[in-house]
């Protein structure tokens, strides 16, 4: 089971992923203003590669942004191109055309 906590402070922020205690992979997001934030970059270990830890991170910045009325700019590749996957995430993305 992949395990996400989230860290946040007023500048950035990042979701941390673990599987069975283990840091499993790390998503980064800076603050752009009060109401939106910019997913800038997406990294899994290598042991964990290919069993949904990136998506789920997404999946638990993407609950944070509806929770807290947020939105985001996917600038990581690995966000834009899940995004672009999902429409039914785009929701939360400052601009639609951006997926």
């Amino acid at each position: 089971m992949i395990e996400v906590k989230h860290n946040n402070n007023e500048k950035n922020g990042n979701f941390e992923a673990f599987i069975d205690g283990n840091h499993a992979g790390l998503m980064t997001y800076t603050w752009a203003g009060d109401d939106r934030f910019i997913i800038d970059h997406t990294e899994v270990e290598e042991a964990y590669n290919g069993k949904g830890v990136g998506k789920e991170m997404l999946l638990s910045a993407v609950d944070f942004a509806r929770e807290s009325g947020k939105t985001i700019i996917p600038l990581c590749p690995f966000a834009k191109a899940t995004f672009q996957k999902h429409e039914e995430l785009q929701d939360v993305l400052v601009n639609k055309t951006q997926a």
